[in-house]
């Protein structure tokens, strides 16, 4: 059986990246819905219909679990997955309780970078007003960084002027801990980290979301059954462009590099 991924493009492929390493053994099926990305600007009916859509095709393919590897698709619609499919769905958030923790201790603030919708959803305000007793979390939407992965676009020379201009409101020295809270930004986390005064620490919620998979699936005793292949899909058409499946492999490497 196969490992479901999804996300509304690249992004998910940070998390899937982490499951990798954790859970090789495994045949992983990767949905990209391409034709509606980026998810972040969308109203939360739009994303839901959406991941329904896709959640239905995916469900037929054999998996055995589905990991939804985008912030702005479980912010909006993984209550209601739960719901109606019978298998486990895991989803993903930006990873608040750990950054306000360890800024906590260092006197300082949480900055999360994330997508509009992710921002202003119930499900992470709720989150915040749990954790956040000091109001020390504040939240940057970066929808632009959607688009540059979604056009695969990683040059420093391109992508630094641009934080470079969206952090410019913000005394950074006041920051200990920066969250990545989009799935597609940790493929710039190499560059943040050139960026941001060094004492900031950089987390995301992809690494936790692949513990709690592996978790999940020993626990079902529901592991090791296959060869690590990855077969991917952009809304519901099985890529095999020889092109596209060479990027897709290189965002797996630049990860590597990223994330050793």
């Amino acid at each position: 059986m196969n490992i479901g991924f999804f996300d509304s493009g690249i992004g998910g492929i940070s998390v899937l990246y982490q499951a990798l390493k954790l859970l090789p053994q495994e045949n992983y099926i990767y949905y990209a819905d391409t034709l509606h990305v980026p998810y972040g600007e969308k109203s939360k009916d739009e994303v839901q219909k959406l991941v329904f859509q896709a959640t239905d095709f995916i469900a037929g393919q054999n998996v055995k679990a589905l990991v939804i590897a985008c912030n702005s698709a479980t912010s909006a619609a993984v209550k209601d997955l739960r719901n109606k499919y019978h298998l486990p769905i895991l989803g993903i958030e930006p990873a608040v309780k750990p950054a306000i923790k360890k800024s906590l201790e260092k006197g300082r603030r949480v900055l999360v970078l994330a997508t509009n919708l992710t921002l202003k959803e119930e499900k992470y305000t709720s989150l915040v007003t749990q954790l956040d007793n000091g109001g020390i979390v504040d939240g940057l939407a970066l929808p632009g960084l959607v688009e540059f992965a979604e056009k695969f676009q990683f040059d420093e020379k391109v992508i630094s002027p641009y934080f470079i201009e969206q952090f410019a409101p913000f005394d950074l020295n006041q920051y200990e801990t920066i969250v990545l809270g989009c799935t597609h930004f940790p493929f710039y986390k190499d560059i943040l980290e050139k960026l941001l005064p060094k004492h900031i620490d950089i987390i995301d919620g992809g690494i936790g979301t692949a513990k709690n998979l592996k978790r999940i699936l020993e626990e079902l005793q529901r592991t090791n059954e296959g060869t690590g292949k990855i077969v991917y899909y952009q809304s519901g058409i099985k890529v095999e462009d020889p092109v596209k499946l060479a990027q897709y492999a290189d965002l797996l490497t630049r990860l590597s590099k990223i994330y050793p």
